[in-house]
């Protein structure tokens, strides 16, 4: 089946990574996942949350918000329900990537922000702030705040649908809206998994199809940990 614009059902959409783009945060890029835009910002605080007090390890944490202007009709800037799911899941995704005891006492806060959403907005975040966080410890080895670096693995996410009946990766607005089956997973570098978030929109689905949908979802992860590494590498 054709896809609107063309692109083959196995293939990801652009995607486009930019770092620094902000001075401040310790860690920062634009993820472009063509249309989808996200600004992440990671920032490192020497303290821990009260309850890690003590305990001689670290946090990592997200805040997810669509800025106004980010889809047709203003968003509000207060966001409930939907944001704090997806900024739940972006937190639980980044410290898959990090030792958090060698990160030591201190709380990295990842803010994304989409600038413009076309779907797939919580798989940019996720797949633009393991690059944010990893900028963030380079700063702290460079300044010699660790001596050695906590990152494990690197970590990215891809979402997946079945629409008009087709499995088809990484599916832009027009697809995602009226997908009969929703996937997101998020993938370590190393192949193993830390979520699958999978919804049947109508009828549920089968086991084969899921299947379907994680061959085409581990073919985008493998792409996007290789402009992960490039953008790092720069």
């Amino acid at each position: 089946m054709p896809r609107a614009n063309g692109r083959p059902l196995d293939q990801l959409r652009e995607v486009r990574i930019i770092t620094g783009v902000q001075k401040d945060p310790w860690g920062s890029v634009q993820i472009a996942f063509e249309d989808t835009v996200v600004l992440v910002a990671a920032t490192v605080a020497e303290q821990v949350p009260p309850w890690l007090k003590g305990k001689g390890r670290g946090w990592i944490t997200a805040e997810y918000s669509m800025l106004p202007g980010s889809t047709p009709g203003r968003q509000g800037r207060v966001q409930k329900g939907r944001s704090e799911e997806i900024q739940r899941l972006v937190g639980r995704s980044l410290r898959a990537m990090v030792d958090l005891t060698a990160l030591g006492e201190r709380l990295i806060t990842v803010d994304c922000d989409v600038i413009q959403a076309d779907a797939g907005t919580r798989c940019a975040a996720i797949t633009g702030g393991c690059v944010a966080v990893e900028l963030a410890i380079a700063r702290l080895l460079k300044e010699g705040l660790l001596t050695a670096s906590p990152v494990r693995r690197r970590v990215c996410a891809v979402s997946c649908t079945v629409t008009d009946g087709v499995p088809m990766l990484d599916p832009d607005y027009s697809e995602d809206h009226r997908a009969d089956v929703d996937a997101n997973f998020v993938f370590c570098d190393d192949g193993r998994l830390v979520e699958i978030q999978g919804t049947a929109e109508g009828e549920p689905f089968d086991t084969p199809t899921l299947e379907a949908l994680l061959r085409l979802a581990r073919q985008g992860a493998d792409t996007l940990f290789q402009i992960q590494k490039n953008t790092i590498g720069r």
